[in-house]
């Protein structure tokens, strides 16, 4: 369902000539047929479906924006504001096809209800903590924040 998305905003893009998101959108769909050539190798079961496929993507995507806010970084500290520019405008290309980013709040709640829930109390339950935020908010929240907000409450506990 997101791949034919992808492909037609491409063609709906292509129409408008809109450069920055056609050269955007082609390097999703880029990326995107790297790793299906990548995954041809492996064996695939019958439970592949949309759903599945639409995760993988979304998985791609994060890594991408990821990648891209690094650059900005690196051009910024660089004195190449053009090209962080450049960067930030794909960023919210990408991030269109991305679920809802959480705020600094809303991940602040979210972290204190699975230690609640969980039960954590201690450091140790860090990777417990983490591995039950992201299967229940895969995509929406930035997992570093969450690893900070995790490391600070849980040391806290006294």
């Amino acid at each position: 369902m997101l791949r034919e998305q992808l492909a037609d905003d491409l063609k709906s893009a292509m129409k408008l000539k809109a450069s920055c998101r056609i050269s955007t959108l082609r390097l999703i769909l880029a990326a995107l047929k790297d790793r299906d050539i990548a995954a041809r190798g492996e064996t695939r079961t019958n439970d592949d479906s949309l759903e599945s496929d639409d995760k993988i993507i979304q998985q791609m995507l994060s890594k991408m924006v990821k990648q891209r806010r690094e650059s900005i970084d690196a051009y910024e500290s660089g004195g190449r504001s053009d090209l962080a520019a450049r960067e930030a405008a794909e960023i919210e290309i990408i991030e269109e096809y991305l679920p809802r980013q959480m705020d600094e709040s809303e991940i602040v709640n979210a972290v204190h209800s699975v230690i609640e829930r969980l039960g954590s109390n201690r450091i140790k339950d860090m990777g417990r903590t983490m591995a039950e935020l992201k299967t229940t908010y895969p995509g929406q929240m930035d997992f570093s924040k969450a690893s900070n907000i995790v490391k600070e409450y849980l040391t806290s506990i006294r």
